[in-house]
C-alpha cells in the first residue's frame, strides 16, 4: 500500500476520532451545567425543576457516551468521567434532601469512580442544605442528614484502592470528612445553644409563676 493512502486512512480514523472528542466533550459541558442548575433548583425546593434539568443531563450525557464510545482512548480521557461525577452529586443530593432511595451506577448508566466522587461531593451540598434548615430551627432533621453523611463517608473511606482506579477519591473522602466535622461542630453548639435557651425560658417562668 502506498504512503499516501496510508496517510489518508489514518487521516479519515483521526477525524472521525476528533469529531467525536468534540461532540462528547460539548455534550459533557452541557450535562454539567444542567446537573449544577438541577442542585440549586433542589436547594430552593423546585423539586420539578430539578427533575427536569436531571434529565436533560442525562440525555446530554447519553448523547456524549454515544458518541465516543467507539474511541475508548478519549471515553475514558476524564471529562466524560466529570460530567458523570457531577451527574451522580446532582441524583444523589435530590435524593438525600428528599428522602428518596439513593440510585445505583448501574441504574444511572455512569461508572463506579464517578459514582463515588459524586457521592462524596453531595456531603458538601448536605452541608449547604443542614446550614439552611438550621437557620430555620429544624435540628432534628439536620441531625438525620447528619447521620447519611456519616453513611456516606463509611463507604468511602472503605474503598481501599489505588486512585488510578477510584478517580482520586482518597483526596475527595479527606475533603468531605473536614465538611462533616464542621457540620457536626455547627449543629453540636446549635443544639447545645437552643438547650440553654429552653432552659433558661423554663427558669424564667418558674420564677414568674412563684412571685
Amino acid at each position: 500500500m502506498e504512503l499516501n493512502e496510508v496517510s489518508e486512512q489514518i487521516r479519515k480514523r483521526l477525524d472521525a476520532k476528533s469529531q467525536a472528542r468534540e461532540k462528547g466533550l460539548r455534550s459533557s459541558r452541557q450535562a454539567i451545567r444542567e446537573c449544577a442548575n438541577s442542585i440549586r433548583a433542589t436547594h430552593r425546593a423546585e423539586w420539578e425543576l430539578a427533575q427536569e434539568l436531571m434529565g436533560a443531563a442525562r440525555r446530554s450525557l447519553d448523547d456524549a457516551q454515544a458518541a465516543m464510545e467507539p474511541f475508548p482512548d478519549i471515553y475514558y480521557a476524564g471529562f466524560l468521567q466529570d460530567a458523570e461525577k457531577e451527574y451522580a452529586e446532582a441524583r444523589s443530593t435530590f435524593a438525600l434532601i428528599t428522602d428518596g432511595e439513593l440510585s445505583t451506577p448501574e441504574e444511572l448508566r455512569i461508572g463506579d469512580a464517578p459514582y463515588l466522587n459524586g457521592l462524596a461531593e453531595a456531603i458538601g451540598e448536605l452541608r449547604r442544605h443542614i446550614l439552611d434548615i438550621m437557620r430555620r430551627g429544624n435540628l432534628e432533621r439536620g441531625e438525620q442528614l447528619l447521620g447519611a453523611m456519616d453513611d456516606i463517608y463509611y463507604v468511602l473511606v472503605s474503598m481501599d484502592y489505588p486512585d488510578a482506579m477510584t478517580g482520586g477519591l482518597r483526596r475527595t473522602t479527606d475533603v468531605a470528612r473536614s465538611i462533616m466535622e464542621r457540620t457536626r461542630g455547627d449543629l453540636s453548639l446549635t443544639l447545645v445553644q437552643r438547650g440553654l435557651t429552653d432552659t433558661i425560658a423554663a427558669h424564667r417562668s418558674r420564677l414568674d409563676s412563684e412571685s
